[in-house]
């Protein structure tokens, strides 16, 4: 897997200050797209335990209140397989820091059994995330007064845990 950035301090994607991993990888491309730099699944760099362990390091302050996938789009079989083993060993070292995840694929139809995203690696990565905010960006329904989300159809999604 490659990434495209890392945003460490981040305070636009997601509740509180957290690291935001850009993985790269989009069949989507969805149009105006504000990162379609990432579409492209070589773009970047080269996702390694070292830049895992750095994302790590970034998460233990206590003013971070945790991680958030975005991109690209996390969840493309190619990506998934790569980021469950990583977004556990988030979850082991820091189970109080939560997980946000963005994608354009719809959680209820796209990745249930059955759906057209859904993999081996599917439902563990849903159990690990915390808020997942799903839906394609459509650059008809764009509005900037959403928060954490760039069109009206996009949807905050928080998992009970």
């Amino acid at each position: 897997m490659y990434y495209g950035q890392i945003k460490y301090n981040d305070i636009a994607n997601g509740e509180g200050v957290r690291t935001s991993l850009f993985v790269s990888g989009c069949r989507l491309k969805c149009k105006d797209c504000f990162n379609s730099a990432t579409w492209s699944f070589q773009y970047g760099n080269e996702f390694t335990k070292e830049v895992e362990n750095q994302i790590l390091e970034s998460l233990k302050p206590g003013h971070v209140s945790g991680l958030t996938v975005l991109g690209g789009e996390p969840m493309e079989e190619e990506n998934q397989a790569q980021l469950l083993p990583f977004l556990k060993r988030v979850k082991e070292v820091y189970p109080n820091k939560n997980i946000w995840l963005y994608s354009g694929y719809l959680h209820d139809e796209d990745l249930v059994k059955g759906g057209r995203k859904h993999t081996e690696h599917t439902d563990e990565i849903l159990n690990l995330v915390d808020v997942m905010v799903d839906g394609p960006f459509v650059s008809e329904l764009k509005d900037i007064s959403l928060r954490f989300r760039g069109s009206s159809n996009q949807r905050l999604v928080y998992f009970d845990r």
